[in-house]
């Protein structure tokens, strides 16, 4: 935890405290500044203000950035727009777009009790076992009234092209892929057959709606009985086909039953979770929509991590980022598991 006088990384603690001061009716300074984990790499801390009450500010990391990417206006849009809608978000505060004051823009929102969970380890010490079925029907039913908002409705009909998500999706991510080869010196015939078997089987876009585009426990909060208290880390999320993030969500529950097996702690792993085919069921009752094209989308979700986690690795490989032997090697494996459920999933098409 750090007072007022201790320099935190990406925050000018004077310019931000006195504008925070003057742009809110809720925090007054001197504020206790306390780095969260999480959230990308967004520089984001919890902030306690002299009479106690607890906020976050979040902006983007320091240094170059590419022209779209830690957009703080556009997760505050969608903070903004959701608040008083069913679906769990923390509390829109203030948006900063003033970037004299630290370098960057920023927003300010309310302190949202509860966790995100990144490993099996953290469920069993958050939430008894017997509370998991619930956890698991949160997650969907707060999924289920995210693609229940209107966009319009709430003024994000600009938040994104509406139609064509999947194609567009494919094309972009096959791109990547086709350009990391060099650097990663992984390719697979796989991948391709599975690109070709994708846009051969388009499945036709119902209306568009919010897609959060990484809905898995880890941006997800919840308290110690399961319930989720706010989805968190919008920044890529746009308008485009539902499915699309329930499949990914599917495709993210894994269980020690699955082949090839997957990455050991990962958070659905730990006891008590049901299998993914109770949160379609549930998904279909909340919602009504028709799920019979949704082995399109798992496939989709597949080739779609593969040429992710191609992209992270060729990076790293060609001295972009730095990581020690141990990682690359763990990347390395979680790119072939990848690679072999795209494939998997491509040829069931």
């Amino acid at each position: 935890m750090a007072d007022a006088t201790t320099p935190i990384a990406g925050f000018d603690v004077e310019a931000v405290t006195t504008w925070i001061e003057a742009n809110t009716d809720v925090l007054r300074g001197p504020f206790e500044w306390e780095r969260l984990v999480g959230g990308h790499s967004n520089l984001t801390y919890a902030l306690t203000d002299s009479n106690g009450t607890r906020a976050v500010v979040r902006r983007p990391p320091e240094g170059e950035l590419l022209p779209k990417a830690h957009d703080m206006e556009r997760e505050w849009r969608v903070l903004d727009a959701l608040w008083d809608t069913p679906v769990p978000v923390a509390q829109p505060i203030a948006l900063c777009t003033d970037t004299d004051v630290t370098g960057a823009r920023f927003y300010v929102m309310g302190f949202v009790e509860g966790r995100p969970f990144y490993s099996a380890d953290e469920v069993r010490e958050w939430v008894p076992e017997e509370r998991r079925g619930h956890l698991a029907d949160e997650m969907v039913d707060a999924l289920a009234a995210l693609h229940a908002v209107d966009p319009m409705a709430v003024g994000l009909d600009r938040h994104g092209r509406p139609d064509g998500y999947v194609e567009r999706q494919i094309r972009s991510w096959y791109g990547s892929w086709t350009a990391s080869v060099p650097f990663a010196e992984i390719d697979d015939p796989g991948i391709h057959a599975a690109h070709d078997r994708l846009m051969a089987r388009l499945p036709d876009q119902g209306p568009a709606t919010l897609v959060h585009g990484d809905y898995m426990l880890h941006n997800v909060m919840f308290d110690r009985t399961g319930t989720v208290t706010a989805i968190v880390d919008w920044e890529i999320s746009t308008l485009g086909d539902p499915l699309a993030d329930l499949a990914y969500l599917l495709n993210g529950w894994v269980s020690d039953a699955d082949v090839p097996a997957p990455t050991p702690g990962s958070p659905t792993l730990a006891e008590g979770f049901p299998e993914r085919d109770h949160l379609t069921a549930r998904y279909a009752e909340r919602t009504g929509r028709d799920l019979s094209e949704l082995d399109v989308y798992i496939a989709f979700n597949h080739f779609k991590t593969a040429c992710i986690l191609h992209g992270v690795y060729a990076r790293y490989k060609n001295g972009q980022k730095a990581i020690d032997a141990a990682d690359l090697e763990h990347l390395h494996g979680r790119v072939l598991r990848s690679i072999e459920l795209a494939s998997a999933a491509g040829a069931a098409l």
